[in-house]
């Protein structure tokens, strides 16, 4: 999550940030750990295969297709991000998918309000922008601490956007 604060002008944004899914495992470790994976897999496939259990060695094959495929898909949803800024004359949340496309939320910043659900063993469960009728959840994809640091930041914007007629 990037956040920049800035003076307020008009139009100029008071808040704007980038929303994106954190991802533990990087390019390197994806390689690591499917090199392994596959090492490991196609020695015990010829093993049994050798041994005459040749169905077993299949499944090790299934094992290591289905290990790329939920890494790949994993990758592919980090992709997805949620760029929000904040001005005295508009809300704007910009929500682009894991395939590119985007769809764009905007509010009166005056009219917007902020709602977070909280759990109280996990925190914040859930952010949402609602008015005029209208209503969209921001973050859903963020850690717990991510979204405490971003509603604070957040509502502080809005805060300050109202602040300041």
């Amino acid at each position: 999550m990037k956040e920049r604060n800035v003076d307020v002008t008009n139009d100029t944004p008071v808040f704007a940030a980038e929303l994106t899914p954190y991802r533990s495992l990087g390019k390197t470790g994806f390689r690591v750990v499917l090199a392994l994976t596959g090492v490991i897999c196609l020695g015990y496939g010829v093993f049994f295969l050798a041994t005459g259990a040749y169905p077993i060695g299949f499944f090790f094959g299934l094992d290591f297709l289905g290990l790329y495929l939920a890494l790949k898909m994993s990758y592919r949803s980090g992709r997805q991000r949620e760029e929000v800024v904040v001005s005295r004359t508009d809300l704007s949340i910009r929500k682009f998918s894991p395939a590119g496309r985007m769809v764009e939320h905007r509010f009166n910043p005056f009219r917007a309000r902020f709602d977070v659900r909280r759990h109280d063993e996990f925190g914040i469960i859930g952010m949402y922008v609602t008015g005029e009728g209208r209503a969209t959840d921001i973050g859903s994809f963020l850690n717990p601490d991510d979204r405490e640091s971003f509603a604070k930041a957040f509502m502080g914007a809005l805060a300050t956007v109202k602040r300041r007629i």
